[in-house]
Formats: C-alpha cells, sequence, structure tokens
C-alpha cells in the first residue's frame, strides 16, 4: 500500500536504517517510510554495520534506548563507522534529557513520539536535502 507517495522520491536510491530496540517502533517507522524511500529496520547496530558494508545509509533512524543502553559515546561510534551519515534520534518527548544530549553530541535532529507519517516523511526529508511541502491546518467549524 502507498500513502501520498511522490513518485520522484519513490525512485531516490538512498537509503534509511531503522535501529532501535522497540521492535514495533521499527516496524512502525519502515512502514511510514518505506513507499518513499528504500528503508531497513535492524534490531542492533551490528547489524546496521554489516548491512551498510554493501548498502550505506543516507539516514539512520536511532532509537533513544540504544543510546541510554551503549552509552552517548554510540553517537561517535556510528559517525567514525558510517560516513556521511545523517542521525535522527527517535524519543518519547524532545525534552527528554537524554535526547537534547543527543542533539549536542552530534544528532542531526529529533524524531518524537507520536509517530506519523507526515512527521517521519518530513524529518527524513529534511537530512536528505528534499524539499518539504510545509503544511497549514485548517480547522473547520
Amino acid at each position: 500500500m502507498q500513502i501520498g507517495v511522490d513518485t520522484e522520491r519513490a525512485v531516490d536510491d538512498r537509503r534509511v536504517f531503522v535501529v532501535d530496540d522497540d521492535e514495533i517502533t521499527r516496524a512502525a517507522l519502515q512502514f511510514m517510510l518505506h513507499d518513499e524511500i528504500e528503508t531497513h529496520e535492524l534490531g542492533s547496530l551490528e547489524a546496521a554495520y554489516a548491512k551498510a558494508l554493501d548498502w550505506k545509509p543516507a539516514v539512520l533512524l536511532l532509537g533513544l534506548g540504544v543510546v541510554r543502553s551503549r552509552g552517548i559515546d554510540v553517537l561517535a561510534e556510528i559517525r567514525a563507522r558510517l560516513e556521511d551519515i545523517r542521525i535522527i534520534v527517535v524519543a518519547d518527548a524532545a525534552t527528554d534529557p537524554l535526547a537534547q544530549e543527543c542533539l549536542k553530541q552530534g544528532a542531526n535532529s529529533l524524531l518524537t513520539k507520536p509517530l506519523t507519517i507526515e512527521k517521519a516523511r518530513q524529518k527524513v526529508d529534511m537530512q536528505l536535502g528534499r524539499k518539504v511541502r510545509l503544511a497549514v491546518p485548517v480547522v473547520v467549524t
């Protein structure tokens, strides 16, 4: 099923890796993104590093739980192992102190819950340098 797919974006040869210790979040993000960009969900950074040998990602969506379990230095490790990667940290809230520390330590952006197709695609598009459509909410009374 394709939801609001821009065909120009669907043929882009860049890819996104989703690494999160929450299987449901990984699957949801993969579903939300796969129509417009090649998206791979992976259960660990080691799996991402192995896959990146043949399939280099442009963007990494990294669950905050991975940072919490491996430490903030994991961001430097990722940058050393995946050259030119853009990192989006997936967090419950932008106000989470660890999420804020991730931004200070080199993460490019935060994607906060609740996750939506529009928000996930917009964050990835911004990191890929794609044009981002701005939406103005309309309230009908």
